[in-house]
């Protein structure tokens, strides 16, 4: 397998783990079948191919075709279009392959596609690869492969790319006629159908390939006779009138379950009204209620979604309501109704919009703009209406709150519903549950959709689970904690019942621990260097004997633990050995300097700094206007329950009445003053004033004034939670001065405890790892310079990054949680933040991260930057005063790190304090 390009392409796109695993695939499958690239095969040739490839891939069964053919089933939202990008990259970079024909089931998707490929776009496929940094991939279209045909043989660009619409050749090959693309063109001297047929390394993509795989259109697109076909899809199966079947050819099936146990897409719950009868009910009452209840839920989603982005300060999301009609004519006759005054006094008036085929000519350009602008805070529209139009291809993250009023069975019903709002607006879960979940309205099929759900054969719950052959090994999970090479160096890590030295030796050997005789070997000497460690340890706070561990070996200071050793150390016993069988006087001093060596060796030190207030310190809130821009909480007549389709966890949306306020601002203050971080006593006019603002915001919507007391008291933490995040942007804190304090000259190294398997090898980390989506479950060792024996990554990246530290760094290790006790900012959170790697040269102490380039914007990944790069700036304070050496806080780009560049080149990733 060409490994080093699948962790190269992994690392430099970003890609998921199920991303990963395909690429891997697909590589191990040519590494397997090197035919798949072998041009002008004959039928033995590709029947060879698939009794090779069936051997390797339990599922597949059959090409379907008579060319090499392999799906890649992964979930909606987990980025297909991603992995064909990954696909052609590593095609082209560790095979050659330059020319790729991409297939889009209809015109949305096609559009898509381009945009996709084309560079500096949002989405665009190719960010990073080096390989197509100066000339991308030409794309030819099923729009302009006329005119560029002309140009063909000038193009600089390494890759070709022709992304067509397969609907549209379906279209045109009605009747027997040729499509379009087999006419003869006057610039090539043949059809471009038959160009792209004698090309001898063409690989065709099939996007949503289970829209098309029997039409008319791909049997034609056959007569390409392509090197292989790689086919993509959420649903690996073709609907006819027998039922479902499935392909033939899936090599990788990432199912829906996986996807959210994995967390890559929202949770699906289905909501009702407690206690709702829908038998009870004409139709039409049951789809007025449906929508009203939806808006309800939109409206408390587009809330929280406000608070989480204001708390956490990420991007606003606004979020959408998705109604499906039954056809066109219910689908206007719904428009009238959500715009009219009968529903919620015309609030959502221009806020509507209906998607479907009765549109024509301006309108239909106005209802395409509108619906490709929806995730645009600034678009007003809310609600989006539609019959089928928005299939595969619309790929939106703020659709919430889904109503369907089509009738379906309870699986069709959840599977076309579910499809579009999977998606996540931050790209991974927030562990927010409002934030993560997407609601189904879903009165008149609540049970039904739960008892579907809870089938075993339910796309909820239907995961595949492969487990590996057994063998000799131990595979059950143990615990193991890590000590530093200190304790072994100073034998300090054997008792009593420790095996010998050589047996211990072969021990290490097969852990991955370079072999060292300790500088203790008997068990006086063990002890006394015991008890020196103890002494060292309280040094620690005093950072005018010793600011740094240099400090030790002064001769004088070395007296002085000598002295306070001596006293600690048990009184020796009379030996009744005499002559050359008495045992050697320890000689303490000895001891002590040994044991301060080694100590300065193996350690690096990391001081305790904190930053402290002085004098008079006060805080509070200063007053602001409440920003109340979308905010249209609605009254409520019944609770709403919902229940979550794969965990069964139910929330709820209360309308039952708690507490009478005799004020309407009671409701909110009451609420807020519940709040730590509220002291009502010192706050009140602040608080009356912006419950007074969001009153009266209420008021100027909500014509009855039962109807703003309702919002009030059944939504009196939802506004609550929103404006207390507003007033955490005007929270201040102030002292007479700040004063920093080295509490601690250095600190002892943390024991790290990994979960592994107990028969788990210590990898050599030179070498490199085939799966790198498991590398958190890996172990590595074989270190000469880290300053523990074994050492875990969470990336290929840090793995690599570790290969050039123990060829250019003095020392270095991963620290442990609460090794530093450094902490940053984000939102109202104070998290922890533990840097990759603590480096030590001959002229810099360095706090090291790896971040891949795509992240290095994220709030969370600046906040840290800002903590650490601060930390470094005190610390490099109190080295300046105590002659010792300077930090350096290093934020590294994942692309960058490789191994042909020297430690120092990373100097230039420095980020400095703004502090």
């Amino acid at each position: 397998m060409s490994q080093r390009e699948v962790n190269n392409i992994t690392g430099r796109l970003s890609l998921r783990p199920p991303q990963s695993e395909s690429l891997a695939k697909l590589a191990s499958a040519i590494e397997a079948s090197p035919a798949m690239l072998r041009p002008n095969r004959d039928a033995a040739d590709v029947a060879a191919i698939l009794a090779t490839l069936k051997a390797q891939f339990p599922k597949l069964q059959d090409f379907e075709r008579e060319f090499p053919s392999l799906c890649f089933a992964l979930a909606t939202g987990v980025g297909k279009t991603r992995l064909m990008g990954a696909f052609i990259s590593y095609l082209y970079a560790a095979h050659g392959i330059k020319h790729f024909f991409v297939l889009a089931p209809n015109l949305t998707i096609y559009d898509k596609l381009i945009a996709d490929f084309t560079p500096n776009t949002r989405k665009y496929v190719f960010k990073g690869v080096a390989e197509f940094a100066a000339y991308p991939p030409e794309i030819i279209t099923g729009d302009n492969y006329e005119e560029r045909a002309q140009a063909l043989g000038d193009l600089l660009s390494p890759v070709t790319i022709n992304i067509f619409n397969i609907a549209k050749i379906s279209s045109e090959v009605r009747g027997g006629k040729a499509p379009r693309i087999k006419r003869l063109s006057e610039y090539i001297g043949q059809s471009y159908f038959d160009y792209l047929a004698g090309l001898p390394d063409l690989v065709l993509l099939m996007d949503e390939s289970h829209r098309y795989r029997a039409s008319a259109g791909v049997r034609a697109i056959n007569e390409l006779r392509p090197l292989m076909g790689l086919e993509l899809t959420a649903t690996p199966f073709v609907e006819t009138t027998k039922g479902p079947v499935p392909f033939k050819n899936v090599v990788m099936d990432y199912p829906l379950a996986r996807a959210m146990e994995d967390g890559f897409v929202k949770e699906p719950a289905v909501v009702t009204q407690r206690n709702f009868d829908a038998k009870s009910m004409p139709p039409e009452e049951v789809e007025r209620v449906k929508l009203q209840d939806g808006v309800r839920m939109h409206e408390a989603t587009k809330v929280e979604l406000k608070t989480y982005a204001r708390t956490n300060g990420v991007k606003e999301i606004k979020p959408f309501m998705l109604v499906i009609a039954r056809d066109t004519t219910h689908a206007g006759a719904l428009l009238a109704l959500l715009q009219s005054d009968a529903f919620f006094d015309g609030r959502y008036r221009n806020k509507v919009i209906q998607v479907d085929s009765s549109k024509s000519g301006a309108e239909e350009e106005e209802m395409i703009r509108r619906l490709l602008a929806v995730e645009n805070v600034d678009e007003p529209t809310e609600i989006v209406i539609h019959v089928n139009m928005l299939k595969e291809g619309w790929d939106v993250t703020n659709l919430y709150t889904i109503v369907p009023l089509r009738a379906a069975n309870a699986r069709t019903l959840v599977e076309q519903s579910i499809g579009r709002g999977l998606r996540l607006p931050y790209g991974k879960r927030t562990k927010n549950e409002a934030v993560d979940r997407l609601n189904i309205i879903a009165h008149d099929r609540f049970q039904d959709i739960i008892d579907d759900a809870n089938r075993a054969d339910s796309p909820i719950k239907l995961k595949t689970l492969i487990l590996d052959a057994p063998n000799a090994g131990d595979d059950r999970l143990q615990s193991r904690t890590v000590q530093p090479n200190l304790a072994a160096a100073l034998g300090l890590d054997r008792d009593e019942d420790a095996p010998e030295p050589a047996d211990a030796a072969a021990q290490a050997t097969a852990s991955g621990v370079p072999v060292a005789t300790p500088v203790f070997t008997t068990a006086q000497e063990r002890q006394a260097a015991h008890v020196v460690m103890q002494v060292l340890a309280e040094y620690e706070v005093r950072t005018t004997d010793a600011p740094t561990r240099q400090a030790f070996l002064a001769p004088e200071l070395q007296a002085r633990i000598a002295e306070a050793v001596k006293e600690r150390l048990p009184p020796v016993q009379l030996s009744v050995l005499t002559g050359t069988d008495a045992p050697p006087e320890l000689d303490l001093a000895d001891v002590v300097r040994r044991t301060v060596e080694v100590v300065v060796k193996q350690t690096i030190d990391i001081p305790r700094i904190a930053v402290v207030p002085r004098g008079v310190m006060t805080s509070g809130f200063k007053p602001f206007t409440l920003d109340v821009t979308g905010l249209q909480l609605q009254p409520k007549d019944r609770s709403l329950v919902g229940q979550s389709l794969r965990t069964h966890e139910q929330f709820t949306l209360s309308a039952q009445s708690r507490r009478t306020e005799r004020r309407l601002e009671d409701y909110i203050v009451h609420a807020l003053v519940e709040f730590d971080d509220i002291d009502y006593f010192t706050q009140a006019s602040l608080l009356y004033n912006l419950a007074g603002q969001m009153v009266a915001h209420l008021q100027s919507y909500l014509p009855q004034a039962d109807e703003v007391r309702n919002v009030l008291d059944l939504d009196r933490q939802l506004i609550a939670n929103n404006i207390h995040a507003q007033m955490m942007d005007h929270f201040y804190e102030s002292a007479t001065e700040y004063t920093v304090e080295v509490r601690r000259g250095f600190t002892t190294l943390k024991e790290p405890t990994y979960t592994v398997g107990a028969g788990q090898p210590v990898r050599d980390y030179r070498h490199t790892v085939d799966e790198p989506s498991r590398i958190k479950q890996m172990v590595f060792g074989h270190f000469s310079r880290c300053l523990y024996p074994q050492q875990k990554f969470d990336s290929d990246t840090e793995r690599r990054f570790a290969v050039i530290l123990e060829r250019d760094a003095d020392k270095w290790f991963k620290p442990a949680k609460g090794q530093f006790q450094v902490f940053y900012k984000l939102g109202v959170e104070q998290p922890e933040y533990v840097p990759d790697f603590v480096v030590e040269t001959a002229h810099f102490l360095l706090m090291v991260e790896t971040k891949a380039r795509n992240e290095l914007a994220a709030d969370d990944v600046k906040a840290k930057a800002e903590a650490g790069a601060l930390w470094c700036k005190h610390a490099s304070d109190h080295a300046r005063t105590a002659g010792a050496k300077p930090w350096k806080y290093l934020l590294v780009p994942h692309d960058q790190v490789t191994e042909d560049k020297r430690l120092i080149d990373y100097l230039s990733f420095e980020k400095a304090s703004r502090t």
